[in-house]
């Protein structure tokens, strides 16, 4: 099961975020950069956390397919594919776990194209006005199928549950929450969290390396902390952390080939294009890996190897 497209959407802060707008957003722009209809895609997993009002139901997952428009009239146009939906609850590691529910499918023949929207937002509607609130308002969406090339996608997920309570949790608090229950969120993180989730994830790294006989120097991880200039602004990506992830990798590469390109060319380097990707991801790396960390303490990684390397 191979990324066929990946995108990000953030609010345009003229209107209060939306996690179907987001995950909508985020979804049709996978689906042009992979130049296939919405009609294609057999299932869509959703994996968001924290939603504008604390919207819990309908599922998330069924509004986002509505926006998106993927078979909304299975009966009528059941063919190619008949568009189910659902929302997987698994914090910052559902990414990875709509990806280990999607190889199931993909095997069992049950669908050819999977898509998985990550949005949160806050339940206000805006991020950015509440300083204690630590994740951006974002959305990230991974398009997947199947490959023809046996060596290429994603490998087997692992799951990992630290033996200490947690330190880090997001929930709603019924007991105060009064009258603006609907737009406020209590998200709980112990001093020096980051740290130990850190910690907790590079140990889930060093045994997956060490079941899969994995050569992390020959790996380019891709963690549970991606950036970039404009979502770093506003806070931390959470559950769409690993699609962020990936566009970066994935630009470092191609800045990495641009380079080359250069280099054979004898062209000057433009000056803003030196930047990280000159050290570690300036390489064509043949696979990456995926780990996520958050609540619970838990931790989850996948080894993925893109086609054609």
């Amino acid at each position: 099961m191979v990324i066929t497209a990946a995108a990000t959407a953030l609010p345009d802060r003229s209107a209060p975020a939306s996690v179907v707008d987001l995950a909508g957003r985020a979804a049709r722009g996978a689906l042009a950069r992979a130049q296939v209809p919405a009609s294609s895609i057999g299932t869509l997993i959703n994996v968001g956390v924290y939603r504008e009002h604390n919207t819990f139901e309908p599922a998330m997952a069924a509004l986002v397919q509505k926006e998106v428009g993927i078979n909304l009239d299975y009966i009528a146009d059941p063919e190619p594919a008949a568009g189910f939906s659902f929302d997987l609850m698994n914090g910052a590691c559902g990414v990875l776990g709509a990806v280990q529910v999607g190889q199931a499918l993909l095997d069992t023949g049950s669908t050819e194209r999977l898509l998985i929207t990550a949005a949160d937002v806050h339940p206000g509607g805006d991020a950015t006005r509440d300083a204690d609130y630590p994740y951006a308002d974002l959305a990230g969406a991974f398009l997947l199928e199947r490959s023809a090339d046996p060596e290429a996608g994603f490998g087997p997920v692992r799951h990992y549950t630290a033996d200490r309570p947690t330190d880090v949790e997001g929930y709603l608090d019924t007991a105060t929450m009064g009258r603006y229950g609907r737009s406020t969120i209590t998200v709980r993180r112990e001093p020096d969290h980051a740290e130990r989730l850190g910690e907790f994830a590079a140990r889930a790294v060093a045994d997956y390396a060490r079941e899969f006989d994995i050569d992390l120097g020959e790996t380019l991880v891709i963690g549970p902390h991606a950036t970039a200039d404009d979502v770093e602004a506003q806070g931390e990506p959470h559950t769409a952390a690993p699609v962020l992830g990936y566009l970066r990798a994935t630009d470092g590469v191609r800045h990495a080939e641009d380079r080359d390109e250069r280099e054979r060319e004898r062209e000057p380097e433009p000056e803003h294009e030196r930047d990280e990707f000159e050290h570690d991801r300036a390489r064509d790396y043949d696979q990456f890996l995926f780990v996520s960390v958050g609540a619970g303490p838990s931790a989850a990684c996948a080894l993925y190897r893109p086609e054609g390397r």
